[in-house]
């Protein structure tokens, strides 16, 4: 006959214990479940509110990304502007348009340099095929071969990556 009998305790009260025990681990794992699910659906809204920010970004990016480049050129526009003006009320000669390019094209190279573009100037140095292209190869009986003797067309690098390699015309052994 049973043991629960001897315990002193009626036996329709384990029973009932039991599942007044189960209700209340059910109602606290339903709590949980509830509260994972609330944080599991901020986490979407939050990811998706970063997702839809990074885009906005993103598109910022690409319609004013070259605002800082256009008013670094603006100067540069204003002073060929006056040059043509000049030259149109015949106030120029052949010396002051020269001073007047000169002084626009060192507004150019400052406005490029500010904006991390920078000439490649390997004269001197080894031919490099990343960073140069050779246009010519010349004898040299001074130069060591494979050296960049001359730059044919300046090249650029955007904060040291290349933009426009360097057209160069590189030594060779004399024959």
């Amino acid at each position: 006959m049973g043991t629960e009998m001897g315990s002193g305790m009626p036996e329709s009260a384990s029973p009932l214990a039991e599942l007044e025990r189960l209700q209340q681990a059910l109602a606290e794992a339903e709590e949980r479940a509830r509260s994972d699910r609330d944080q599991y659906l901020r986490a979407v809204a939050e990811l998706d509110n970063v997702r839809k920010r990074a885009q906005r970004d993103i598109e910022a990016a690409n319609r004013y990304g070259l605002e800082k480049f256009a008013a670094e050129l603006l100067p540069v526009r204003d002073s060929l502007e006056l040059a043509v003006q000049s030259a149109d009320q015949g106030q120029a000669d052949a010396r002051s348009l020269k001073q007047g390019q000169q002084a626009t094209l060192q507004l150019l190279a400052k406005a490029l340099e500010r904006i991390g573009v920078t000439p490649i100037d390997p004269v001197g140095e080894p031919f490099d095929p990343s960073r140069h292209e050779a246009m010519l190869a010349q004898e040299s009986a001074t130069a060591k071969p494979g050296t960049v003797l001359q730059v044919v067309q300046t090249g650029y690098e955007l904060n040291g990556r290349v933009i426009r390699p360097a057209r160069v015309t590189v030594a060779k052994p004399p024959a």
